[in-house]
């Protein structure tokens, strides 16, 4: 069987659906693939977010890969999790959506991010949980 495919969607595709691909992959990769794009790029993922996780679950994003994609470079999912964008999402063919109401923590203090980070973890937690 397989796995259902997750995709992570906020504006520029740079820290929050960057820290929760990352986090899909470590903490879920048994029940479902893990995606993230935007309807805008960046140059580079978030400095702040690369270092955070560094820190706190050893995971390299910029080493395994991980950039800023546009939703276009999606392979067809099947769940559509948008980070809190703010901003009128385009709608992406899926079997289940959500939004999990996350600011963006670029440029605030790295307690910030770390609530931010934790944030993604439960939600992480709770989507495998509900598709496994």
């Amino acid at each position: 069987m397989n796995k259902p495919k997750v995709a992570f969607i906020c504006v520029h595709n740079s820290c929050r659906s960057q820290i929760a691909e990352a986090l899909g992959r470590r903490l879920a990769a048994d029940v479902f693939e893990s995606y993230s794009a935007g309807t805008e790029l960046k140059e580079r993922i978030n400095p702040d977010a690369v270092r955070l996780m560094k820190a706190l679950y050893q995971i390299d994003m910029e080493a395994e890969g991980q950039r800023s994609k546009l939703l276009r470079a999606l392979p067809p999912v099947d769940v559509v999790v948008t980070m809190g964008c703010n901003v009128q999402c385009p709608s992406l063919p899926c079997k289940r959506r959500e939004d999990w109401g996350l600011d963006d923590p670029s440029g605030k203090p790295d307690a910030v991010f770390l609530e931010t980070i934790r944030r993604i973890e439960e939600q992480i937690l709770r989507l495998r949980c509900e598709l496994r």
